[in-house]
């Protein structure tokens, strides 16, 4: 540890750890308040097996480092017209709690591929292709108050 940074707050060798520990002191109301998602494709219309490409972006409007709890270990989603990830399979979820720091005004940016497809889990798990108007959506994983936003697609 250098004698600038007796703290252990090094921003040159770990610039999220000064965020996550000074993001920790602003109010999750705040936090939550602070955030903003997007959600966009890269196409509106799309042919029946063509790839999606879905770019997710959480951006943090305030000016200074904030850290959000969630309540899960998932900090961020997508879904298609309400199917998770595609797919309505049961998801297990462990009871640890994550957190998702940021910097002042930083953005941070997911890029996912989906397939077109929608998993339906049964007696046999089938796969199929979605068609007509499609509503994909993009949230933080904080509950029904939570940042989210959505974009429609088309799949002929």
């Amino acid at each position: 540890m250098s004698p600038e940074d007796r703290y252990g707050l090094d921003e040159e060798t770990n610039p999220n750890q000064l965020a996550s520990v000074l993001g920790t002191f602003v109010p999750q109301w705040l936090v939550r308040r602070g955030l903003a998602v997007s959600v966009r494709t890269d196409r509106e219309r799309y042919e029946r097996g063509d790839a999606v490409e879905i770019t997710v972006e959480i951006r943090n409007r305030l000016p200074l480092p904030v850290t959000l709890a969630t309540p899960q270990r998932r900090l961020w989603g997508w879904a298609v017209d309400g199917y998770l990830e595609a797919s309505d399979e049961t998801r297990h979820v462990d009871g640890q709690a994550g957190a998702l720091a940021f910097r002042g005004r930083e953005r941070k940016r997911f890029v996912r591929e989906w397939d077109g497809r929608i998993k339906h889990e049964g007696e046999r798990t089938e796969w199929k292709r979605a068609t007509g108007d499609l509503e994909i959506t993009a949230f933080v994983a904080l509950g029904a108050d939570r940042p989210t936003d959505s974009t429609t697609i088309r799949i002929e």
